[in-house]
């Protein structure tokens, strides 16, 4: 995954708003969310090549996400596919800080990565770039292939959308939300970080939704967790661009965990 902004514990309604693109090959084999087969508790997209995820929920409410860190001038480190930390946080009875310690004795297993796990109560944030948990604060965040709230222009975008949107309103309009995070419009190069990819992929990759000949956004996803911890999972699903499929999931969390 390559962007998401998230709203936590500050809505009147929504414990948690979500909101992500999953940026990948087109060509890479994925199958669409849903509740797996070998682990019933988890719902999430899934790689086909690595059998991971980027972004899930279980039905105790433990939540995690996943994008790539894109900086060509650190080494490439481990073979280990980095959707393996979501699926492995979301099967486990860990708590947070157990698990992102255990992780961080594994960092060098995975190339660059950033990972967020918790629930709709409290989420953590870890880097093997940075090395570092951080419990975040709550409120409106933002994440794509830097660090956290790292100020590229479009994770500051979607954060000032997330957040406006959410104080605007006590009913959130998933519509709304897909909206947000399907802006094509590419931002001016002398924002633009240098993360070693050369100028004019640089550019493509600064836009909210990506679309080009062979890489683009495969999937949005957006979660909510309210007071009364319902959940609410939409993923609406692209072929090269453009809107293919949409799964819904409504359920309750079964002894919530932090």
């Amino acid at each position: 995954m390559c962007l998401l902004a998230f709203q936590l514990q500050k809505h009147p309604k929504y414990k948690l708003i979500m909101m992500a693109n999953r940026d990948e090959a087109y060509n890479r084999p994925t199958t669409p969310a849903d509740f797996w087969s070998d682990y019933p508790d988890i719902l999430a997209g899934r790689d086909l090549e690595q059998m991971g995820t980027w972004l899930g929920i279980n039905k105790q409410g433990k939540i995690a996400a996943l994008t790539n860190h894109r900086d060509f001038s650190l080494p490439e480190t481990g073979g280990q596919s980095r959707g393996h930390i979501v699926s492995s946080y979301l099967q486990s009875n860990e708590t947070p800080e157990d698990f992102l310690e255990q992780l961080h004795n594994s960092k060098n297993e995975y190339s660059g990565f950033n990972v967020l796990v918790g629930s709709s109560e409290e989420l953590y944030y870890y880097s093997n770039i940075e090395q570092k948990t951080e419990h975040l604060k709550n409120g409106t965040h933002g994440l794509s292939n830097a660090f956290m709230n790292t100020p590229w222009p479009k994770t500051e975008a979607v954060k000032k959308l997330l957040c406006d949107y959410a104080e605007s309103t006590n009913e959130i309009d998933v519509d709304v939300l897909f909206n947000m995070m399907q802006r094509a419009e590419r931002f001016p190069s002398e924002q633009l970080p240098d993360t070693g990819v050369g100028g004019e992929l640089e550019s493509m990759l600064s836009s909210i939704f990506i679309a080009s000949k062979e890489y683009g956004t495969r999937c949005t996803t957006v979660l909510l967790v309210d007071s009364e911890d319902q959940v609410y999972f939409e993923e609406r699903t692209f072929k090269n661009g453009v809107f293919a499929t949409a799964q819904k999931f409504s359920f309750t969390i079964e002894n919530p965990t932090a």
